[in-house]
């Protein structure tokens, strides 16, 4: 689905707060896995805070975005469902913006079997905070709020056969845009993404609209919130 917006994708989507990365996966260098690792959002930082980081996504695209921008990490194409890992490889399983996406059941399980005993699982998803009235109607024209997705919570409810209770915690940051990154961050939804030609140019007119009757001169400060889950792997 985002192997055609690749570029768009790694241009215009914002990055992950420094501080909800050290609360997911901790500050000491640990062996983690970003599973469904896209272009490297969360890779990048990873990598950053001095873990060792292998990165896995179904996406070639994707993933070639990622080797140019990120060679420290092992990039490699396979899936949650089928991890291209031995048992016990890694100390922590991070997901950004991707556990939605996953078949729950096979990929719980098979992050389960790539942990070390006692191992993290990790979960973050930014979310415009459209408690601000402009992001509430840059909402309304993209015709989609930004809400955790529906498959989050029986998604957590699956992984406690493996985990225990899931922590949670929410982080703000913002991201500067200028008109083109705000269109771009636009087209690389996936619900935009998938809608005919015709479509998407209507909601790129409504959102350069919205963007002409907001921005300041050096563009607009769009504000997320990181919804952040974390939870350790059941001894058995």
């Amino acid at each position: 689905m985002f192997g055609r917006v690749a570029e768009e994708y790694d241009r215009t989507r914002p990055g992950y707060p420094a501080a909800a990365v050290d609360w997911l996966v901790g500050a000491t260098p640990h062996q983690v896995l970003d599973l469904g690792a896209g272009t490297g959002k969360l890779t990048a930082a990873l990598v950053a805070a001095g873990h060792a980081v292998v990165a896995v996504d179904p996406s070639p695209q994707m993933l070639a975005i990622l080797r140019r921008n990120i060679p420290a990490a092992d990039a490699r194409e396979g899936s949650a469902e089928s991890v291209p890992l031995p048992d016990a490889a890694v100390d922590i399983v991070a997901v950004a913006q991707a556990f939605h996406w996953f078949d729950h059941a096979s990929a719980v399980r098979e992050i389960a079997r790539v942990l070390k005993p006692g191992g993290r699982l990790a979960l973050a998803w930014n979310l415009r905070d459209e408690s601000i009235p402009w992001v509430a109607e840059l909402s309304r024209a993209i015709g989609s709020t930004d809400a955790l997705p529906d498959e989050v919570a029986p998604a957590l409810r699956c992984a406690r056969t493996y985990f225990d209770e899931f922590e949670s915690a929410q982080f703000r940051h913002i991201q500067r845009l200028d008109r083109d990154t705000l269109l771009g961050l636009v087209i690389s939804r996936s619900y935009v993404a998938i809608r005919p030609a015709g479509e998407r140019d209507t909601i790129c007119a409504a959102v350069g609209e919205l963007f002409d009757r907001f921005a300041e001169p050096d563009g607009l400060t769009l504000p997320y919130v990181t919804h952040c889950f974390r939870a350790t792997r059941s001894l058995p």
